[in-house]
C-alpha cells in the first residue's frame, strides 16, 4: 500500500490510498502522491470523477517492469443503469486511456467498500470516473434485434440486409431528460423559463446517440424503440373529467387538421393515434449528423403500449430524440430545444456556502453545494460543529470540472493571498457533482487598524467561475488561459473578524476614574432579556421596536434555530441603529416597549438592573 499526503480537502469519505500490486522491489522506487488540485482536468464530456487524483511515478530512472496492478478506492453516489466506472489515466505525454475495472468491490487495508482494480501498463495521473455505458455490437447480415442493457425498454431492429456487410456499431444512452422526477423537473422548468413556447413540451425520450460506420448506409429501414411517456399531468385530468372535454379543450390550441396529411407529417413529425389521454398530442422526431439538430419530416412514428414510440429511421444520424407536444411547435424552436436540452444535462444548480465555527472565526469552510441537497447538507456541517453565521449565494449554474476562483476585497483577506502581487488568486475549489466539494480559507485582516468605527474587520470574498475549457496545463498545475476570461464575479459573500482586544501598558502615576457611565445595554443585560422571551413575545417586540421585515429575516438566517440566540441578535441590531443618547433613555424606550409588548413585568425588571448596572459603574 502507498499512501499519499493530502493538497486540500475537496475529497472528503474517500481515503487518501491506494493500492499497488508490483514486484520485489517496487516500492522503493514508486512513489504516490494525491493530486487533486489537476481534478479539472481529468474529466471531459459527461464524466463525473467519484475518486481522489493520484499520481504514481518511478523515481528517477529506475528499471520497472509491467503490468502492475493499482487499485484506487472511490464513493459513487449515483449509480443507475446508464451509467459505469472506468479508472482514467493520463500518462506524462498527457494521452488519456480508460480501463474497465476487473472488481469494484473488496477488502482492502483491513476495510471493506468499493475499490476499482485494474492492470495498467503505463503511469502517471489516473483517478475513478463516472461515465456513460457504452454498448458494441456487430450488426451481420441476417440482420439484429437487440434489446440494450442498460434499458430493455430501448430495442435497435435492423432488417436482413440493413448494411451492405458486417458492421460493428456502438450505442450511448444520455438519461432521460425530462423525467418525471425532482431532478428532471427542475430540468425541465429551467429550460421552460428560458422561453414560453416550450411550455407545449409533454415529454422526450432518452437522447440516444447511435454510432455507425459512415462507408455502410442504411439498405433498409432501422426501427428504433424509444420510451416516451404520455403528458401526466393529461393522464391525471382525463380520469376526473371524462364528461367534461368540451369544456376541458375550449381553450386549447388544437393542431392544424384541416391541413393536408402529408404537410403535417412534414411540418410537425408525426400525429398520434392513441387512446383517449394522447389523442391531441403530437410527436416529433429530432436527429443530429456532424452536431447539427433538425426535424425528421418524413417519418414512421407509432406508438406502442406502456408510453413506447417506434420510429424507423432511413438513414444513419449520430444522435435522436423524441420530443411530446401538446400543440404544434416550428422547427427552430425544436432544434433549439434540443440544443438546450443536451446543454443544460450536464449543468447543475449550486449554492456557495460560507460557514465557521464559532470557536474559530479566521478559519472559513467554502463549499459548493448542490441547491437540492443544500439542507441535507448544511445539518451535516452543523453536526461537525459549523454553528456561525452562515452566508449562502444564489443558485449558480456549473457543470463537472467547473472552477470557482476566490478574491478578497475590503480589509479581510486569506493568509495564501495576502502577499500576492500577481493578482492571481490562489484560493480555487473545482465543482465535482460525485464528491464533497470544500475548501478551508484561512483568514486574516488587512489593516488592524482599519474599520475603526466597528467592533469588526469587514470583508468580502468574491467569486468567479470558470470554465473547464479554460484551463490548461502548465508544468504539473492547471491554469487559466488568459487572466481576462475572469470576468464578472457570480457571488459575493461578506466577511467579517472580530478584532483583537489591545493591552495598553500605562505606566502607574496616580488613579484614574473614569467618567463614562456603564453601559446599562450589554450584551449580558440583553442576553438575560433575550431568555426570558416567547416565540410570539419576540415577534411583537419587532413590530413594538419598529425593525423592518428584512433586518427580521436577517437575523433569523444568522442566529440558526435558537430562540435565544434570534431574541439577543434583534435586541443587539436594535441596539446598534439607536442614535447617540444616555444609556438610561435607551433602556427607558426598551422597557416602553416590552410593556406593549405584554410584558411590564420584564419591563420593571430590566429598570431594576440597569439602576443597578449604574449604581456600581459609580462607585468604580
Amino acid at each position: 500500500m502507498l499512501t499519499g499526503t493530502m493538497e486540500d480537502i475537496q475529497s472528503q469519505h474517500v481515503p487518501d490510498a491506494c493500492f499497488i500490486r508490483a514486484p520485489l522491489g517496487a516500492a522503493e522506487v514508486l512513489s504516490c502522491e494525491m493530486a487533486d488540485a489537476l481534478s479539472c482536468l481529468m474529466v471531459t464530456g459527461a464524466e463525473e470523477l467519484v475518486s481522489r487524483v493520484i499520481r504514481v511515478k518511478v523515481q528517477g530512472r529506475a528499471n520497472f517492469h509491467f503490468p502492475v496492478t493499482l487499485v484506487v478506492p472511490f464513493c459513487a453516489r449515483y449509480r443507475g443503469n446508464y451509467r459505469d466506472v472506468a479508472v482514467k489515466i493520463i500518462d506524462e505525454e498527457r494521452r488519456a486511456s480508460y480501463v474497465t475495472p476487473a472488481t469494484t468491490e473488496g477488502t482492502y487495508g483491513g476495510q471493506r467498500g468499493s475499490f476499482a482494480e485494474v492492470r495498467v501498463y503505463a503511469l502517471g495521473l489516473c483517478a475513478v470516473v463516472s461515465r456513460l455505458k457504452r454498448e458494441n455490437y456487430t450488426v451481420p447480415r441476417r440482420g439484429l434485434s437487440l434489446k440494450l442493457a442498460m434499458d430493455p425498454r430501448i430495442c435497435l431492429n435492423y432488417l436482413p440486409g440493413a448494411f451492405a456487410a458486417p458492421v460493428m456499431a456502438q450505442t450511448k444512452l444520455l438519461p432521460r431528460l425530462l423525467q418525471i422526477q425532482p431532478v428532471d423537473t427542475v430540468l425541465l422548468a429551467a429550460v421552460k423559463s428560458r422561453s414560453d413556447v416550450y411550455y407545449l413540451v409533454a415529454s422526450t425520450s432518452p437522447l440516444l446517440y447511435l454510432t455507425h460506420p459512415s462507408s455502410q448506409p442504411l439498405r433498409r429501414p432501422l426501427t428504433v424503440t424509444l420510451p416516451c411517456p404520455p403528458n401526466p399531468e393529461r393522464k391525471r385530468d382525463v380520469r376526473g373529467q371524462e364528461k367534461q372535454t368540451e369544456h376541458h379543450h375550449g381553450g386549447r390550441v388544437a393542431p392544424a387538421w384541416d391541413q393536408p396529411a402529408s404537410n403535417r407529417v412534414r411540418e410537425f413529425g408525426a400525429t398520434l393515434k392513441s387512446p383517449k389521454e394522447t389523442a391531441n398530442e403530437l410527436l416529433i422526431v429530432l436527429v443530429s449528423r456532424d452536431k447539427q439538430w433538425s426535424v425528421l419530416e418524413k417519418v414512421t412514428v407509432r406508438n406502442l403500449q406502456n408510453g413506447l414510440v417506434s420510429v424507423e429511421l432511413t438513414e444513419n444520424f449520430d444522435r435522436l430524440l423524441l420530443v411530446r407536444l401538446l400543440s404544434p411547435l416550428q422547427p427552430p424552436h425544436l432544434t433549439s430545444l434540443a440544443e438546450r436540452l443536451e446543454e443544460s444535462v450536464g449543468c447543475h444548480a449550486v449554492t456557495v456556502v460560507l460557514q465557521r465555527r464559532r470557536d474559530d472565526p479566521h478559519t472559513a469552510l467554502v463549499a459548493a453545494m448542490l441547491s437540492r441537497d443544500l439542507s441535507w447538507e448544511l445539518n451535516k456541517l452543523r453536526a461537525q460543529g459549523y454553528g456561525g453565521p452562515l452566508e449562502a449565494s444564489s443558485d449558480i449554474s456549473m457543470s463537472e470540472g467547473d472552477q470557482l476562483l476566490l478574491r478578497f476585497s475590503g480589509n479581510i483577506t486569506s493568509t495564501r493571498s495576502q502577499n500576492n502581487r500577481n493578482d492571481v488568486p490562489h484560493e480555487r475549489l473545482t465543482f465535482h457533482t460525485q464528491r464533497t466539494n470544500h475548501l478551508l480559507v484561512q483568514l486574516t485582516e488587512v489593516d488592524p487598524f482599519g474599520n475603526y468605527s466597528s467592533p469588526h474587520y469587514k470583508g468580502a470574498a468574491m467569486f468567479y467561475k470558470v470554465n473547464s475549457v479554460q484551463l490548461e496545463w502548465r508544468g504539473d498545475g492547471a491554469v487559466l488561459m488568459d487572466m481576462k476570461l475572469l470576468g464578472d464575479p457570480v457571488c459575493a459573500l461578506s466577511l467579517t473578524l472580530p478584532k483583537k482586544v489591545r493591552s495598553v501598558n500605562r505606566p502607574v502615576t496616580a488613579r484614574v476614574k473614569l467618567c463614562e457611565e456603564t453601559d446599562s445595554l450589554s450584551d449580558s443585560l440583553l442576553l438575560w432579556l433575550a431568555g426570558e422571551l416567547s416565540e410570539e413575545e419576540v415577534a411583537v417586540l419587532v413590530l413594538s421596536l419598529r425593525l423592518r421585515r428584512s433586518v427580521a429575516q436577517l437575523v433569523r438566517l444568522r442566529a440558526g434555530d435558537s430562540l435565544t440566540s434570534q431574541a439577543f441578535h434583534v435586541l443587539a441590531t436594535w441596539r446598534r441603529g439607536l442614535p447617540a443618547a444616555p444609556h438610561q433613555l435607551k433602556a427607558s424606550q426598551l422597557a416602553r416597549c416590552l410593556a406593549k409588548s405584554g410584558r411590564p413585568d420584564l419591563a420593571r425588571e430590566l429598570l431594576l438592573r440597569q439602576a443597578a448596572a449604574t449604581r456600581q459603574g459609580s462607585m468604580t
